[in-house]
């Protein structure tokens, strides 16, 4: 396994994390969403309350993604030795269209980045310790 594979799917795991302590430490409204009980307390756009607690749950709701994408990315990495081609393209395209209507004031460019590691070291053959299993064909 080549060791730009390995990491990808840490990086890719960290930036999950840094999604979900921004989730909780930007301007949001956790305290009224709990106190209004969760349920239907982000439907209405005129209420003052609407846009903290509306970025609040979107940031939450994309890290729960970008850990799955990382977590089952670095699963397929130990199973098979390699990381495939689509998690540098699924990336590419969250960070992409992110950076483009967002920039400068997202984070988005670190799914640019990784994605673009991702793509290299999908490219990249596995190692001397080999990794070519049955999946990665």
């Amino acid at each position: 396994m080549n060791p730009l594979a390995r990491w990808v799917p840490r990086l890719i795991i960290a930036t999950a994390v840094l999604h979900f302590v921004w989730a909780l430490a930007q301007p949001n409204d956790w305290a009224g969403i709990v106190g209004d009980g969760f349920v239907r307390t982000a439907i209405d756009p005129n209420a003052p309350e609407y846009y903290p607690r509306e970025a609040s749950i979107w940031f939450m709701a994309a890290g729960i993604v970008i850990l799955a994408m990382g977590t089952l990315s670095l699963h397929v990495v130990r199973t098979t030795g390699r990381l495939p081609a689509q998690v540098g393209w699924y990336l590419l395209a969250t960070g992409v269209p992110m950076c483009a209507i967002y920039f400068p004031v997202t984070g988005s460019w670190a799914l640019v980045v990784i994605g673009v590691l991702a793509l290299i070291a999908a490219r990249r053959p596995a190692g001397p310790r080999g990794g070519e299993g049955a999946l990665s064909r």
